[in-house]
């Protein structure tokens, strides 16, 4: 009787996948308050890189929160685990050759630390979408801010819970200066060189 032996097969490498989508796969982080822009520049870089031929994948409250962490709350400890989460997912896509753009407000030094950490920072752009708060609270479509202020919201980033402003980020971008069009080219000549080949 013939014995089978199953040997470990050894995984593509990243950079064979890289080579493969013409592109190098990098973790872009935008941090920033709520209301700054994350998630509104994150789609239009999307966009605009995927014109340029790079396939991308945003990472955000919507499709992380309503999936893979469903189960965390705003808690310190939740928060921190929800970027945990984030910044593993993310590596999964860097080492298939994908670019990813995460739009988490990531609020402390330590937190972006950790994730910088997971994903590398050899392979982190890490973007500070810089807004006044003021700013922020006339963008509030949803009245958020508004509610912290009234104590029906708790752990609210910026009201009743700390942001730490990044202090070195590789790219700030002022919404409140910028137009969306602009924000947008400034993040494209900065960020198109570290993707392309």
């Amino acid at each position: 009787m013939n014995s089978h032996h199953i040997y470990p097969v050894e995984l593509l490498s990243k950079e064979l996948k890289e080579k493969h989508l013409t592109q190098r796969a990098k973790v872009i982080w935008f941090t920033g308050l709520s209301g700054a822009g994350k998630t509104t520049l994150g789609q239009r870089l999307e966009k605009e890189l995927f014109a340029r031929g790079f396939l991308c994948q945003i990472l955000d409250g919507d499709n992380i929160r309503s999936g893979i962490n469903k189960n965390l709350g705003f808690s310190e400890d939740d928060r921190v685990e929800n970027i945990r989460r984030v910044a593993e997912v993310a590596k999964l896509f860097l080492n298939c050759g994908i670019i990813t753009i995460n739009c988490f407000i990531a609020p402390t030094h330590q937190i972006r630390e950790m994730a910088a950490s997971i994903v590398g920072n050899q392979n982190l752009i890490d973007v500070f979408i810089d807004a006044p708060m003021s700013v922020c609270e006339d963008r509030d479509t949803k009245g958020l801010y508004r509610l912290a202020r009234a104590g029906k919201i708790q752990q609210f980033t910026g009201v009743n819970s700390v942001f730490e402003p990044p202090v070195n980020p590789s790219i700030r971008i002022q919404t409140d200066i910028f137009t969306i069009d602009q924000c947008v080219d400034l993040l494209l000549d900065k960020i198109i060189p570290e993707i392309s080949f």
